[in-house]
C-alpha cells in the first residue's frame, strides 16, 4: 500500500494538518530526531511518487525526496519543521519523553501552528494543535511519510558529522544502533559524550571503564 492524502483531507476543508513522525528512537548514541510537514494545497504527483515509508526507500531515494520537499518548502508548496532531542536529554528524560519533545520541537518551528498534528504510532505527544496517532502512518499518510524521509535524513547526516569527530565507533556506517561493531567499539573505547546513558550497553560500557 502506498501513501495517500485522505487523512490530511479528511480532517476540514482549508484546515492545515502537519505530519509527524521521528527517527533515532532505537540507536545506543546520538539525538532523536523529528520532522512535521504541511502541504497546504495537497501533495503534488511527482512529489507524492517520491515519498514511502523512510524504512522502505534506499538513501539516495531518501536523499532524493528531502531534496524535492526543501525545494517544494522554499516553492511555498510544502511547510517543514525539523526538532531535536540530544542524548543527554535523552539520558535524563527517557526516550519516550525525549521523543515527544523532539516532536514538540518540530511542530514549533513550521511557520504557523497547524490545525491537526497526525502522529505516527500510538503514543500522542503533548503538542500545542490536537492529535491524532495512526499506527503505521508512515506508511499511510503522505504527510507523515515526509516527515519520516525528514527526520532520516537529517539524522543521518548529523551522525556522519560525529563519525568524523569520533571515527573509533564509526558513526557513519551504523547511526549509532547497536551493530556488532559498534558494541565491540563501546566495550572498548568506552562511552563518548554523545552515547545515550539509560541504555543497558552503555551504562554498562561506562561502569566498565569507572570499575
Amino acid at each position: 500500500m502506498t501513501p495517500h492524502f485522505e487523512f490530511e483531507t479528511g480532517f476540514g476543508k482549508g484546515d492545515r494538518v502537519a505530519g509527524v513522525d521521528e527517527a533515532g528512537r532505537g540507536p545506543l548514541a546520538g539525538p532523536v530526531l523529528a520532522a512535521a510537514v504541511v502541504f497546504p494545497d495537497g501533495v503534488p504527483p511527482a512529489l507524492a511518487a517520491l515519498l514511502d515509508d523512510s524504512k522502505r526507500l534506499t538513501a539516495p531515494a531518501r536523499e532524493a525526496a528531502a531534496l524535492a520537499l526543501r525545494e517544494a518548502a522554499s516553492a511555498g508548496g510544502a511547510e517543514i519543521g525539523v526538532g531535536a532531542a540530544s542524548a543527554a536529554e535523552i539520558g535524563r528524560l527517557n526516550i519516550l519523553r525525549a521523543t515527544h519533545l523532539a516532536m514538540a520541537r518540530a511542530v514549533a518551528r513550521l511557520p504557523r501552528p497547524p490545525a491537526l498534528a497526525l502522529v505516527d504510532g500510538n503514543r500522542p505527544p503533548p503538542l500545542a494543535c490536537p492529535v491524532r496517532c495512526v499506527v503505521g502512518g508512515d506508511g499511510l499518510s503522505l504527510s507523515i511519510a515526509a516527515a519520516s524521509i525528514l527526520a532520516k535524513v537529517v539524522r543521518d547526516r548529523a551522525m556522519a558529522r560525529l563519525g568524523a569527530r569520533w571515527p573509533a565507533y564509526g558513526f557513519a556506517d551504523h547511526a549509532g544502533y547497536p551493530t556488532l561493531r559498534h558494541r565491540r567499539a563501546l566495550a572498548l573505547h568506552g562511552a563518548c559524550p554523545h552515547h545515550r546513558r539509560g541504555f543497558r550497553p552503555v551504562d554498562r560500557a561506562i561502569a566498565a571503564s569507572c570499575g
